[in-house]
């Protein structure tokens, strides 16, 4: 690439390319800024895929223009939207497309035009917009990127120059903007997976493509003083997370082939690792979230054959295709996002149309719900997103159907389950909308689980391995102990406005277990009936819902 350049359709296609590249070996620190040590929606991964995506939406980049290319960039990452930031990053490709309207190539002015609508348009996206995120990073992106060009120049290289810097900038100053940063000793992981972005596409303008492959992003510290333990290195998350997204079998033929070398080098890849076989062939499998990586290392050392990639959360998808659409009342479909088997059947029995699988770790992306809306039979259809990292996908896909579709902003299944429980077969669809959320206030949820990192949250000093209760989105208790922490929630949760307790357990759970948390809760809260049944969900012990 050479400066003063204008870029081409094939430029622009490869710039972000080897941004998203860049982004890619950074993904598990910036995962690692999560402000909840939970096994939440990953941002860093969310964010690639959603790049992977708007990439793989191009089909012939070398005979596009700028416009083409970006605009297929847009509907791309739109499709591919993971979570809250893959969405509010398909906004912010769908706003450089739109300031790229027309554009057979682009020099810097483009590009400052494009920020600005990029800007505009992913604030227009969000109902509630919040400052100290990645909303703040793009908007003082364009500011930049405008006043670079008022100065006179279309260097793109120059105006860039100037959008990282001001990038940078915002990013270490999110903890200022917002206090849940500045409590959990980070900043904000979206911001962060942008500025990374954007420093790669820099970089690809100044001819540094090739060099990058030597070189690794540089997580940008906080304007203030953090506390020294916020941030966990990736590898000690791989030692001890246990959630990964993908199951990976293959075998790998060759000569000289060393079992013990491979096992060492794919350890800390993944959980539940099996290698069998010999010096001509092995077996391998894995719960990895990087098969790529694992595919990548296992060619060089023979040939592969038997692959097979698995998303995990979508082990029931096969069961879920051969139901009917079972609508609860013939003009409205239900589309639900659902983790675990015994979840996926409390769903199915309560009337959902098609299940879509995912949750923690695996957001599904606004492609998945919408395949799953165009199956329903009904021309109405309602979606419980069942997790706030997902509400926004979901809503995307209004844009996408010619069905009619409302979204009821459940956040997590027990909100799901009341919102079922709560229709009415002789309303309408607004009205029945309106009733479904209407019922999220009649249902409290506890979800424990395990911290993946030392943290500061709401005033806890908490530490990796202890178990957390988390009541409607707040982390109330902390403890070594699973019932000390389950039962400090409760105790915080005003249980006499309570009468039912519906104990989900989760997968590695069951049910003997469940019934001795049932039972050690009702000696100390003796006015709460109670119910156990399988969830099956992955990462969480035990999903309370309170009534």
């Amino acid at each position: 690439m050479q400066l003063n350049r204008n870029l081409t359709g094939k430029d622009f296609h490869e710039m972000f390319a080897v941004a998203t590249d860049w982004l890619e070996k950074s993904v598990a620190e910036v995962n690692a800024l999560n402000v909840f040590p939970v096994p939440d929606g990953d941002t860093g991964t969310n964010m690639l895929l959603t790049m992977h995506s708007a990439l793989d939406e191009v089909k012939d980049p070398a005979n596009a223009t700028v416009a083409e290319v970006s605009k297929s960039m847009s509907r791309g990452a739109l499709m591919g939207a993971r979570g809250n930031s893959g969405v509010i990053l398909s906004q912010i490709i769908a706003g450089i497309s739109r300031g790229l309207e027309h554009q057979e190539t682009c020099d810097g002015q483009c590009i400052a035009t494009a920020f600005e609508q990029a800007s505009i348009t992913a604030y227009k996206g969000i109902s509630n917009p919040v400052e100290g995120t990645i909303l703040t990073v793009i908007k003082d992106v364009a500011k930049a990127a405008k006043t670079k060009t008022l100065n006179g120049t279309s260097d793109i290289v120059a105006i860039m120059e100037e959008v990282v810097t001001a990038a940078g900038e915002s990013v270490a100053n999110t903890p200022t903007l917002l206090k849940v940063l500045r409590e959990a000793g980070v900043v904000d992981a979206g911001g962060q997976g942008l500025c990374i972005i954007l420093d790669g596409a820099l970089r690809y303008l100044k001819g540094e493509a090739d060099a990058m492959q030597f070189r690794k992003p540089q997580i940008i510290p906080s304007r203030i003083p953090l506390t020294p333990h916020s941030i966990t290195s990736p590898e000690s998350i791989c030692d001890d997370e246990i959630p990964f997204g993908y199951c990976t079998n293959l075998l790998i033929k060759g000569q000289m082939l060393d079992v013990e070398k491979i096992t060492d080098k794919l350890k800390k890849r993944g959980e539940s690792l099996v290698v069998v076989g010999d010096d001509k062939t092995i077996r391998i499998h894995i719960h990895t979230l990087d098969p790529g990586w694992v595919i990548s290392y296992l060619t060089t050392l023979g040939t592969l054959d038997n692959v097979h990639i698995q998303n995990m959360d979508e082990q029931h998808e096969d069961f879920i295709e051969m139901q009917k659409d079972k609508s609860p009342s013939g003009s409205i479909s239900m589309v639900a996002v659902v983790a675990g088997d015994g979840f996926a059947e409390v769903f199915s029995s309560l009337g959902v149309s098609h299940i879509v699988p995912g949750g923690q770790t695996m957001n599904p992306s606004t492609k998945d719900i919408y395949q799953a809306v165009e199956k329903c039979t009904g021309e109405n259809v309602i979606i419980l997103p069942n997790n706030k990292n997902i509400i926004l996908s979901a809503e995307q896909v209004q844009k996408l159907t010619k069905k009619k579709v409302l979204v009821v902003p459940t956040k997590t299944m027990p909100q799901g389950i009341a919102a079922l429980l709560s229709f009415d077969y002789d309303a309408d669809f607004e009205t029945n909308h309106k009733l479904m959320s209407e019922a999220l206030n009649s249902v409290k949820t506890i979800e424990v689980t395990r911290a993946v990192r030392s943290t500061q949250v709401n005033g806890l000093d908490i530490k990796k391995k202890q178990f957390i209760s988390i009541l409607d989105g707040q982390i109330i208790s902390a403890s070594n102990d699973l019932l000390d922490s389950l039962n400090w929630a409760l105790e915080y949760f005003d249980t006499p406005e309570a009468e039912v307790v519906t104990i989900y357990y989760g997968e590695g759970e069951d049910e003997s277990g469940a019934e001795s948390v049932s039972a050690s809760i009702a000696a100390k809260f003796p006015h709460l009936q109670f119910e156990i049944i399988k969830g099956g969900q992955r990462h969480y012990n035990y999903i309370l819902s309170l009534e």
